[in-house]
C-alpha cells in the first residue's frame, strides 16, 4: 500500500490539468461516501424506530439537531471546496 506521502509525490508529478481533474475526482467520491453513510444511518434509524429502540423526543430538539448537523455538513463541504 502506498504511503500519503509517496501519493503526494506521485500527484505532484502530474501535469495540472490533471492534477485538478484528480482533485474533482477525490471530491465526487467523498460526497458519494457521504450520501452512502446517510442512507445506511437512515436504514438504521427505520430499522430501530420499527424494533420500538427510539425514544419520542420534543420537536424543537429534533430540528435544533438537525441544524447542527447541517452545519456540520456545510462546514465540512467548505473544505473541499
Amino acid at each position: 500500500m502506498m504511503t500519503l506521502e509517496q501519493a503526494l509525490m506521485t500527484v505532484n508529478e502530474l501535469p495540472i490539468e490533471q492534477r485538478e481533474m484528480l482533485i474533482e475526482i477525490v471530491k465526487n467520491q467523498i460526497i458519494e461516501s457521504s450520501r452512502d453513510e446517510i442512507a445506511l444511518n437512515a436504514k438504521e434509524a427505520r430499522e430501530a424506530f420499527q424494533r420500538g429502540e427510539l425514544k419520542p423526543q420534543p420537536l424543537e430538539d429534533i430540528i435544533d439537531e438537525l441544524k447542527t448537523l447541517l452545519t456540520q455538513s456545510e462546514n465540512q463541504n467548505q473544505r473541499y471546496t
